[in-house]
């Protein structure tokens, strides 16, 4: 990948980590990893004498090649691997001629390739491992801080009824949660070997050919698959729908905050450090950049997880173009999505939380918005229908005279004769009125605990 066409928005959309793991050198170092390991599985199969296989593994190295001058014979070749083994060939050959024979034997270049590739993704897994529970730390840390915290609940983009700004870390926590099971689950299928050969029969290899894929399945302690993968991509498409709706989740963490941070809202804050989110025009402004990065990924991501559902559709034994159109877009995905959790993860470990504006904000209907507990309350002596209707009459009055929902309230018989003024105020408090708002923080700390147990 060019990192050169990325370095001015890298560190603001990507987390460099997870860039390093695709570098050139590393998707080259992936494929000379699979032709060392390839050497040294066919001695224990009796094909490659020790010494050969020694001395291919150490030219294996990445620092070795001239990375411009595969880019440029790759594009007569049609792939990275065919170059590289040539070139790999010629740095064995000058050593020993001999051994320069058993180089690459029996495999093919997507061999090299596929399982390269899967050498990175799980440097990539692992990362987004380290990455998903240093979020999910942080959302649960947050969830139990403000399990209390009360605040509007939000409908449609209108005030509904209260609920705690800890029940909604507990969701965002919760599908975190769900998202590193999904992952543990789709590992084994993602981390195998590719082994085929020309045309997936491993022929040349004869009898030699389970032995050696089996050997080197363990030797780069990877699972060996039932069959060659190479036009059934259905283990990449998974983990690229994985990536997809994270992301997704992300940006649904990344619109929440967003809106709670508008001027008319001011509830929660991205952590602030100087110049950042600030305009270039107006001083005043504190912009939710960590959002916009969460959002910005979001959107983009679904155009290349449909880049590489679109691939799928590969012809018979080997893909021309579809094989192809996986090699950036894969990792790219990857690399969007490990700083979409970057920023999500610094977003949520220094959240700001004005829990005094909440409060203000919550009388902002005038009590409306706790017209709901007032109409269960009637309920059981008015009918469901007769309380719902008076609590709409009531509503509508005190928005036309610009009053309270409780001075409307006191001033019905049909009110009062069923409920104190005690009891009136005690259903407009919000605080009384979060229902199960608790149990989901519990419910939702709960499973991430155990996953933390499990992982451990």
């Amino acid at each position: 990948m060019d990192s050169t066409a990325s370095q001015l928005n890298e560190a603001y959309f990507g987390f460099r980590p997870m860039r390093a793991v695709f570098s050139d050198r590393q998707r080259v170092q992936g494929m000379l990893d699979f032709e060392a390991a390839l050497a040294r599985a066919q001695v224990q199969a009796g094909l490659v004498p020790q010494r050969f296989a020694d001395i291919i593994s150490s030219h294996c190295q990445a620092q070795h090649f001239d990375l411009q001058a595969l880019s440029q014979a790759t594009m007569l070749a049609g792939n990275p691997a065919i170059p590289l083994v040539k070139q790999l060939g010629r740095l064995i050959a000058a050593e020993d001629e001999e051994a320069e024979r058993y180089l690459h034997f029996g495999a093919t270049s997507q061999d090299v390739m596929d399982t390269g590739l899967v050498l990175q993704l799980r440097q990539a897994v692992q990362l987004l491992e380290q990455q998903l529970a240093e979020l999910a730390g942080e959302l649960a840390r947050t969830a139990r801080a403000h399990a209390s915290t009360v605040m509007v609940g939000r409908t449609w983009l209108q005030h509904a009824t209260p609920i705690t700004l800890g029940m909604k870390a507990a969701g965002w926590l919760g599908t975190v949660t769900r998202h590193r099971q999904r992952l543990a689950e789709l590992k084994p299928r993602l981390l195998c070997l590719q082994l085929g050969g020309a045309a997936g029969t491993l022929a040349a290899l004869g009898e030699s050919a389970w032995p050696s894929a089996q050997a080197l399945a363990d030797e780069l302690k990877l699972a060996l698959p039932e069959q060659p993968w190479h036009t059934q991509r259905d283990r990449l498409a998974e983990l690229a729908g994985w990536l997809g709706s994270l992301a997704g989740s992300l940006g649904k963490l990344g619109r929440d905050l967003s809106l709670l941070m508008q001027t008319e809202v001011g509830e929660v804050f991205e952590p602030s450090a100087p110049g950042k989110g600030g305009s270039s025009t107006m001083p005043h402004k504190r912009n939710p950049v960590g959002s916009a990065v969460l959002i910005s990924a979001a959107t983009r991501a679904p155009g290349m997880v449909a880049t590489m559902l679109s691939a799928m559709a590969q012809e018979h034994e080997r893909s021309l173009g579809l094989w192809h159109a996986e090699w950036d877009t894969l990792p790219e995905l990857c690399c969007l999505v490990s700083g979409s959790l970057a920023q999500a993860t610094q977003m949520i470990g220094g959240l700001e939380v004005d829990a005094q504006r909440m409060l203000v904000n919550l009388e902002q209907t005038l009590g409306l918005n706790l017209a709901e507990p007032v109409s269960v309350a009637l309920a059981p002596h008015l009918g469901r229908h007769r309380a719902h209707e008076l609590l709409e009459q009531c509503c509508r009055e005190a928005v036309e005279a610009n009053l309270h929902l409780r001075q409307t309230l006191i001033t019905r018989p049909e009110v009062t004769q069923h409920l104190s003024i005690a009891a009136i105020d005690s259903l407009l408090d919000p605080i009384s009125y979060t229902g199960q708002a608790s149990r989901w923080v519990e419910h939702a700390c709960r499973d991430h605990d155990q996953f933390e147990q499990g992982e451990a």
